[in-house]
């Protein structure tokens, strides 16, 4: 009796793993099936916004279905990175994020709702140098000039971010271990918010994507006065880079994108499949060059060892410069 027992136990276990794994296939095989969504922890306006959008876009040609994207800002991109890690691995939600959700936050928080080391990394969309903008009546043209008045006014000078633990705050806190300044950090919800307020003169200077900057600057409502590349940009070849004032000094912001942890392997590679052929079409090419980006791609491999590689960089900076948020 006990024998006949566990052998109906064991073929009823057997039955539904293999009920499961047919689910699982289909699944797979008619993916995708329906709409989907891409989350980005941070407020609508932004450079990363507006690539994310861009890349709806072409999903939702591509796979016809509709793609939209979901702005969920708040706690330096944790909010919005939080929900996509609770999200159905399904294919169906997606990240697109800046450094701070994949390797920053994790350094500056004490505890932060998700694991990054668990989502899965689908490709690497674009890299991009950050340019220091500052406000129109502040008697400064140059990187030396802005480090020489910050000097003379320690705890005075501000500079916007889009939040502690974002590239722009980091830039910053770089930028103070190495010519021993300091500052005033003055958080924002969204690049757009910070970027109206060094126009309208409430707050001194900000390091942004270039993309988000290069209309105001070149309208003269904000004045350009150092890039984080090493070279010159085409964009502002007249502006300097900062590496002229501090040698070897780079920052460059990178935008990611990823699924939820436990993402099926053959669900992640069409997805990345897909996102990599979008990036390297002429036409998408063409419209992420336009506001300054350098498109990347690249596979699930190589864009995990990318993230890897930033990961030790950062970690490097914070643990110099002791920065904690909580």
């Amino acid at each position: 009796m006990l024998w006949a027992f566990a052998r109906c136990w064991l073929a009823a276990i057997t039955l539904g793993l293999a009920i499961e794994a047919s689910a699982q296939d289909k699944a797979v095989s008619d993916f995708p099936s329906r709409g989907a969504r891409i989350i980005v922890p941070f407020a609508a306006g932004s450079v990363l916004d507006t690539q994310a959008r861009i890349i709806a876009e072409g999903l939702g040609q591509r796979w016809a279905q509709p793609v939209i994207v979901e702005n969920v800002a708040g706690s330096g991109g944790n909010a919005g990175t939080e929900r996509f890690a609770r999200s159905s691995p399904d294919g169906y939600t997606l990240l697109a994020a800046p450094p701070g959700p994949f390797t920053i936050n994790r350094l500056l928080y004490k505890s932060v709702g998700y694991d990054a080391d668990k989502f899965v990394p689908i490709t690497l969309i674009s890299t991009v140098p950050n340019v220091l903008v500052v406000r129109n009546d502040l008697p400064i043209r140059t990187l030396g000039e802005y480090l020489a008045r910050a000097s003379s006014i320690p705890g005075q000078m501000s500079y916007a971010s889009q939040g502690a633990g974002t590239t722009p705050f980091l830039i910053v806190k770089r930028l103070e271990v190495l010519t021993n300044i300091t500052m005033v950090h003055v958080p924002y919800r969204g690049s757009a918010l910070a970027l109206a307020d060094v126009a309208a003169g409430h707050v001194d200077s900000f390091f942004d994507a270039i993309g988000n900057v290069l209309g105001l600057a070149r309208e003269g409502k904000v004045r350009a006065i150092a890039i984080t590349d090493t070279v010159r940009s085409p964009l502002l070849p007249d502006v300097a880079t900062v590496s002229e004032t501090v040698p070897g000094f780079r920052a460059l912001s990178w935008f990611a994108i990823a699924a939820p942890p436990g993402t099926p392997a053959p669900i992640a590679n069409r997805l990345s499949a897909d996102t990599q052929a979008l990036i390297s079409s002429p036409a998408i090419n063409k419209r992420l060059v336009e506001i300054g980006l350098n498109p990347v791609g690249g596979s699930r491999e190589e864009t995990a060892k990318f993230i890897a590689e930033e990961n030790e960089i950062w970690s490097k900076l914070v643990e110099s410069a002791g920065l904690t948020l909580d």
